[in-house]
């Protein structure tokens, strides 16, 4: 027993010598909301034209004679310049429509369209 007793106090002792690693910081729990996806689509763009053609993906228009968003941005040769003057000009909108534009409403209306370009579009069958 006299043999073991120190090597006993000698494990003790090198046992309370090791350290362990603290805990890892943890990151209190937030209570605030999750942040906002902005919005894609301008709210002018969803109530002036939403009721009508379809201006977001997946791109359904509600009125099956109006051509979605998309199709009309992926014209041949549409510009933002170009579909912006043409918004500015045109009086003859249908009927249904019953509506106007401003120039800046019709730029801002552009600038959105223009953003649905894709180089690989194709249109619908």
């Amino acid at each position: 027993m006299r043999i073991i007793a120190p090597f006993s106090l000698a494990a003790l002792a090198l046992a309370a010598c090791q350290t362990t690693p603290p805990p890892a910081p943890t990151s209190p729990v937030s209570t605030s909301p999750p942040p906002q996806v902005p919005n894609l689509v301008p709210n002018l763009v969803q109530g002036a034209c939403g009721d009508c053609h379809g201006v977001e993906p997946p791109f359904l228009s509600p009125n099956p004679d109006a051509p979605d968003f998309e199709a009309i941005a992926n014209s041949a040769g549409l510009t933002g310049e170009s579909l912006t003057q043409w918004l500015i000009d045109a009086h003859n909108y249908p009927e249904l429509m019953e509506f106007e534009l401003s120039e800046g409403e019709a730029r801002s209306v552009a600038a959105y369209m223009v953003t649905l370009q894709r180089e690989d579009y194709e249109p619908a069958p």
